[in-house]
């Protein structure tokens, strides 16, 4: 068993390649969400999905797998800024994966009744009618289907895959699976020449059960096939006869999160866990790349480039893992088997061998430059929709596209979404924000709240949220560098422990080294709001609760911003409270000498359709106070994440339980048009801004932890403030 190094490069690369460009960058222009492919009058709430994508030969169109509607997805990329629907085609099934060859795509379709019972067929589709011209019966339910260079033949694999809920998804469980060939002529898959290859008899784990995931062909016409479950390797040769194979072996994990415990702590390791392959692609003759998902006993996290004899050229270890948890991007609920490499491409892009590596956990792409495959060197990490599934590279457009699986709407949030990068002469326009160069690796997740260092400019501070519950911590945060660089955390504590349960909101310093944060309580679950103060060290000095007249309104959405007025606290509450007028929002006060509370209502914008609208944010600078203003909406549906200010004049707070006087407010900036910049969907969360001490503003989003999200963190300036 081998350890493999913790770093393939710096951890300074991605900071240094957007400031001296040496060479071009991919930069997202485009997504497209899979309901725009629906056709008029279906019913648009349904799930749909964007798993295994390809492109026609000219690279005008993108064709996607869409398993939930039983369909493939068209998409025309004429202008890949502006990329627009074709419509869907009915499969007769569930599409795993499609190619094409010349006018026809081929698609491989599970029609299983049952996992005891697979079944699957190949169905070829006329591109230039969109209709289903020809169907083979394939005698087995189909995972990957890959194609010869020279279009001659195509190969599938036959998964048969197990099923989870019998014997824990142990194996063995028949039927066995296969690869299947099949001759290709002039558009015309010849199904009485298809050979079966078997594949019993090979692998260590299970060999009599062969699960085949993923296969890829190289230029002589020879077929590279992973064996996830089972741990294993395949090749076979262009006579249709098993060539060789061999383990995927175990890797040693030095450095990564170990535990479901919202903390982010990357000194753990884990010892002897297997590989457990999905996609693969051949790098040239002798090479070929796999991306380690590590599904069934689970958590390899890395890829591994591999020589066809099966030793092993290159493992990245988890220093993959590590450098996209530098971005936030670190799924601690599903830190077992971490950030779950999904996919690998590889294309050459102007004489550039490049890898790209797809996260599914993370929601990242990564992009590597092959030209030493023993040390592959790490270009840049590319912000992808929620867990990028498939990739196809267009290198004659120097275009680079991603197919993300995931269908949230159902719980109000993104859907599946294809996204366009293009290969520029241009900065780096992700990420905004990393905690690369920390030693040892900061993570960091769910920047809920942001806050200025009173006397240094660009020197901000924010907090994580409930996300990050098992360690609270405050952040410091130098925005003078691009991306801004996260230096530094704070942990919050109570008599010496991480003060566990906080769901830090608000934060805003004291004037006297230390912090006055707001902690959104939950109600439903015995948690209360409240108001904490910690000295310099994080240390909770002092802590106070609400009055009776606030804690019998207060709802679950409570505290989101806090702000110091000379002896006076500030807070806005997200939402109303049980005695507050629809629409209207308290800003609550707390005098820090007499220890009295007021309010004021805060009158909010009118939410759309099955929308609500909130605070989340509140910043005092000068005569005024700026308060974050948005919808719960994200995607096409987000329609209000603004910047408001009320003169601080008028923040004259009444007595609780009587009247309180109405703030007029003025809007400073509508954030969409910054949250569009990025190309993707319109994120929800925008929760922190803050002002410098050289009157700079600054606005944060807040990624979830990404957990049920893209993990995107979007950290900008919004220029000087007047």
């Amino acid at each position: 068993m081998t350890r493999f190094p913790l770093c393939l490069t710096s951890a300074l690369a991605l900071a240094a390649a957007t400031s001296a460009q040496a060479e071009p960058v991919f930069n997202r222009i485009a997504a497209f969400a899979t309901p725009q492919n629906m056709a008029a009058g279906e019913d648009q709430a349904r799930a749909t999905s964007a798993e295994i994508i390809t492109a026609t030969e000219d690279g005008q169109t993108l064709i996607y797998s869409d398993s939930p509607l039983g369909v493939l997805g068209l998409v025309d990329i004429t202008d890949p800024r502006a990329p627009k629907p074709l419509g869907n085609i009915a499969m007769g099934g569930e599409p795993t994966t499609a190619v094409v060859i010349g006018g026809f795509a081929f698609a491989g379709v599970n029609t299983s009744e049952s996992k005891a019972a697979p079944s699957g067929k190949l169905v070829t589709v006329d591109l230039a009618t969109r209709k289903v011209v020809a169907e083979c019966d394939l005698g087995g339910q189909p995972d990957s289907v890959a194609r010869a260079k020279d279009g001659s033949f195509l190969a599938v694999a036959i998964e048969n895959e197990r099923d989870e809920e019998v014997n824990e998804g142990d194996l063995p469980q028949a039927p066995a699976g296969f690869v299947v060939k099949l001759p290709v002529t002039g558009g015309a898959v010849d199904c009485a020449g298809l050979q079966k290859i078997a594949l019993t008899g090979l692998a260590d784990v299970a060999g009599d059960d062969p699960e085949p995931e993923f296969l890829s062909v190289n230029d002589a016409g020879e077929i590279v096939l992973t064996l996830q479950e089972n741990n294993a390797l395949v090749v076979i040769g262009a006579d249709g006869q098993v060539a060789a194979q061999f383990s995927a072996g175990m890797v040693d994990l030095d450095g990564i999160d170990t535990k479901k415990d919202g903390v982010l702590n990357f000194t753990g390791k884990m010892e002897g866990i297997a590989r457990e392959p999905d996609a693969v692609d051949w790098i040239d003759a002798d090479h070929f790349v796999t991306a380690n998902e590590g599904d069934w006993k689970g958590g390899s996290r890395g890829f591994t480039i591999w020589k066809r004899d099966g030793s092993v050229v290159f493992d990245s270890g988890a220093s993959l893992e590590r450098e996209m948890a530098a971005l936030g991007h670190y799924p601690d609920k599903r830190n077992k088997k971490g950030v779950e490499l999904e996919s690998v491409k590889l294309a050459d892009f102007g004489g550039r061998k490049l890898l790209f590596v797809a996260a599914e956990r993370a929601s990242l792409v990564a992009v590597y430059d092959l030209a030493d495959l023993a040390a592959p060197k790490l270009l840049q990490l590319l912000p992808s929709g929620i867990s990028p599934e498939g990739i196809v590279a267009i290198p004659e457009r120097n275009l680079l596209v991603t197919a993300n699986e995931a269908d949230l709407r159902e719980d109000g949030l993104a859907p599946a979404h294809v996204m366009i990068y293009e290969l520029q002469d241009a900065p780096m326009a992700y990420p905004t924000i990393t905690s690369a160069g920390t030693e040892p690796l900061l993570g960091w997740a769910a920047l809920s709240a942001l806050a200025a260092d009173p006397a240094q400019p660009g020197m901000l501070f924010a907090a994580s949220d409930s996300v990050l519950s098992g360690a609270p911590s405050i952040y410091t945060i130098d925005a003078t560098q691009k991306p801004a660089r996260i230096t530094g955390a704070i942990p919050v504590t109570r008599g010496g422990a991480p003060a566990q349960l906080l769901d830090i909101e608000g934060i805003t310093p004291d004037g006297e080294g230390g912090f006055w944060i707001a902690s959104e309580g939950r109600s439903d679950r015995m948690v209360p709001h409240g108001i904490l103060r910690v000295d310099g060290t994080g240390a909770i000095t002092e802590t106070i609760g609400l009055p009776a007249e606030l804690s019998a309104q207060e709802t679950r959405f409570g505290f989101e911003g806090i702000a110091v007025q000379g002896d006076r606290l500030w807070l806005a509450v997200q939402r109303e409270w049980r005695d507050d007028p629809k629409g209207m929002v308290k800003l609550v006060s707390y005098d820090l000498k007499d220890e009295s509370w007021g309010a004021v209502h805060y009158p909010l914008d009118a939410p759309g359709d099955g929308a609500w609208m909130g605070l989340s944010e509140i910043t005092l600078h000068g005569d005024w106070a700026y308060l974050l203003e948005r919808d719960n909406q994200v995607a096409e549906k987000a329609a209000t994440k603004k910047l408001y200010r009320v003169a601080l004049a008028d923040l004259k707070p009444a007595a609780l339980g009587g009247p309180l006087p109405v703030v007029k407010k003025a809007l400073v900036r509508d954030l969409l048009p910054d949250l569009k910049a990025g190309n993707g969907y319109v994120l929800d969360k925008v929760e922190g801004f803050a002002i410098d001490a050289a009157g700079e503003g600054f606005v944060v989003t807040d990624n979830d932890g990404v957990d049920d999200s893209s993990g995107e963190t979007l950290f900008w300036s919004i220029g000087k403030m007047e």
